[in-house]
């Protein structure tokens, strides 16, 4: 099993901003359960503690590393890369075998 952990900091200034990039992120992830087989637990969320935290966060499970590597390439995943890689300055991404 293979846990893939990712955060963003968001690049928006602006608090409403930052939320509704947050919110839409959130979103879009989640709604990959379903759509990508390969998914076998998804858990995703905005900070709500603030200060010096990232403001959102990843921690999904899969498989293998192929199954990692097909979520990745998933179509419906790469139309939320683009959006996400839009509104983010960093990202920071760490997979691992439990």
């Amino acid at each position: 099993m293979i846990r893939h952990v990712v955060s963003w900091q968001l690049a928006a200034t602006d608090p409403d901003e930052r939320a509704a990039h947050a919110t839409r992120i959130a979103a879009g992830l989640s709604g990959l359960v379903g759509v990508v087989d390969d998914i076998r637990s998804l858990e995703v969320g905005a900070d709500v503690v603030g200060g010096g935290n990232w403001d959102v966060a990843l921690v999904a499970d899969f498989d293998d590393v192929d199954a990692l590597e097909r979520y990745a390439a998933h179509p419906e995943h790469q139309k939320l890369v683009g959006f996400i890689r839009s509104v983010t300055a960093q990202r920071m991404a760490v997979d691992f075998e439990l």
